[in-house]
């Protein structure tokens, strides 16, 4: 049952009107009361002066900026004491409750070490909550917070770290009209490639105002046969919504061959989907693929393929949620080799609001659990990245193990109607039950050496700490 405080709360942020809530009226008790999460240690934080010019705006730069600033995909500004002062209730909101920054993955289950983590840390969460507390103040006048250095919001995301893109395979051109049905768009676009190539890192960026009116941009590897068929080799990428991008590890190879043709398959929703949709009419947009690639010859170097697939969990024509009701699928995957799992990422629409990854021994009867995501949403995807230090190694034979749950009443926020059957399909307002898994594939040799390294690191590091 949601409390009646959290109630008003919603009500006044999905009506805008926050911006009307008086200072700092909403102290820890009515966190708790509300039943947001609230730190035992935000108490202490609340023990000292917090200001916005002394550790506030430095958390909100460092976090917040690159998505809350002009030309970001944030409804409002937040690059200065002015303009986030009046948004102060809310930020305390949503950062108490951990929906902002928006990297839904749960604290405390399974793997924590990820790549391109956007959570907060726990002590910056209870300077937020005890600055608001406080009255929002702002601190010395004289003292300036930095802004961090960051790219331009139509910029590509990974390019502090690896620099432009080798290349930019577009789509072609389409126009999203302002309302209607979903709409989709499948076709092929030659890649550019004069020789076979290791993927280094990728990302899809639709152009402009589309992010919220592209659903989905699949991409597929495609070679033309000596008769002039054309043959599907692999997956390129996926891209879904607020998707960051993929990082393969160092020493694998996904391989983009010569002379390969990329087969688009984009899915647009016109309107849009989520806070920052436009609702107008999009002209000319194209989706974008940029490739970071290995040097020529890196494929001899690495000693393993990975691959990017589709794992379907449970039939799609057997979802069925009733109205006002939940429903949760489940499916298993097993490998006749041993394999690393690099990343994971769950996939639904719009009823869809939480989903988990575990891998089952069938030797041991043990199960272990990798990843959870309890507040899931169709508005941000994200490929959650493991560390190569941790992401599982399976021996041959174990079982994944994925599960997602679906919410079709009014409680879900993103939930369209909740008075209608919610069937399996592709369409926005259908549902769908799978989830992206990045795989290397490895032999026995490879796995029991995998398996050895991470051993002796972990005899180093106790032996360390001795």
């Amino acid at each position: 049952m949601i409390s009646p405080i959290r109630d008003f709360l919603q009500k006044q942020y999905q009506e805008e009107k926050f911006m009307s809530i008086s200072k700092g009226w909403l102290g820890l008790a009515a966190l708790a009361a509300a039943g947001f999460q609230v730190s035992a240690l935000a108490q202490s934080a609340a023990d000292h002066d917090v200001t916005y010019n002394g550790a506030v705006g430095k958390i909100i730069n460092e976090n917040c900026v690159v998505c809350h600033r002009e030309g970001g995909i944030g409804p409002m500004q937040l690059t200065n004491y002015d303009q986030v002062r009046p948004w102060a209730p809310l930020i305390q909101m949503r950062v108490a409750n951990r929906e902002m920054p928006p990297y839904a993955y749960d604290h405390g289950i399974g793997i924590q070490d990820l790549e391109g983590d956007w959570r907060l840390e726990q002590d910056e969460i209870d300077t937020i909550v005890a600055w608001v507390n406080q009255g929002s103040p702002m601190g010395d006048a004289d003292v300036v917070v930095a802004m961090p250095e960051m790219n331009d919001p139509s910029e590509w995301n990974f390019v502090s770290q690896f620099g432009q893109p080798d290349t930019i395979i577009p789509s072609i051109s389409i126009d999203i009209p302002a309302n209607g049905n979903d709409l989709w768009s499948n076709h092929y676009v030659p890649s550019g490639m004069t020789t076979d190539r290791c993927i280094k890192a990728v990302q899809v960026k639709p152009r402009g105002d589309a992010k919220a009116v592209v659903h989905h941009a699949n991409s597929s590897v495609v070679l033309e046969q000596p008769d002039g068929t054309l043959e599907r080799q692999s997956m390129l990428t996926e891209y879904a919504m607020g998707k960051w991008g993929e990082i393969v590890p160092e020493g694998v190879c996904r391989t983009l061959p010569k002379d390969a043709i990329v087969s688009w398959s984009i899915h647009m929703f016109p309107g849009g989907v989520g806070a920052t949709a436009p609702g107008t009419m999009i002209k000319d947009n194209v989706v974008e693929i940029g490739l970071w690639l290995h040097p020529e010859g890196y494929e001899e170097q690495a000693q393993y393929k990975q691959d990017l697939a589709l794992y379907q969990i449970s039939p799609q024509e057997d979802i069925a949620i009733p109205p006002n009701g939940y429903s949760m699928t489940q499916g298993f995957h097993s490998f006749d080799h041993p394999v690393r799992l690099d990343s994971f990422q769950p996939h639904g629409h719009l009823r869809m609001n939480a989903a988990s990854l575990e891998i089952f021994y069938p030797e041991t009867g043990r199960t272990e659990q990798v990843s959870q995501i309890s507040k899931w949403s169709a508005t941000w995807h994200h490929s959650h990245i493991y560390n190569e230090d941790v992401a599982p190694l399976l021996p041959a034979g174990a079982v994944l193990v994925l599960k997602q749950w679906y919410d079709n009443t009014a409680d879900n926020p993103n939930n369209p109607d909740p008075d209608m059957w919610v069937m399996g399909g592709s369409r926005t307002g259908d549902e769908m039950t799978h989830a992206w898994l990045a795989i290397t594939h490895l032999d026995d040799e490879g796995y029991e050496k995998l398996v050895a390294e991470r051993q002796e690191k972990q005899e180093r590091s106790l032996a360390g700490n001795d």
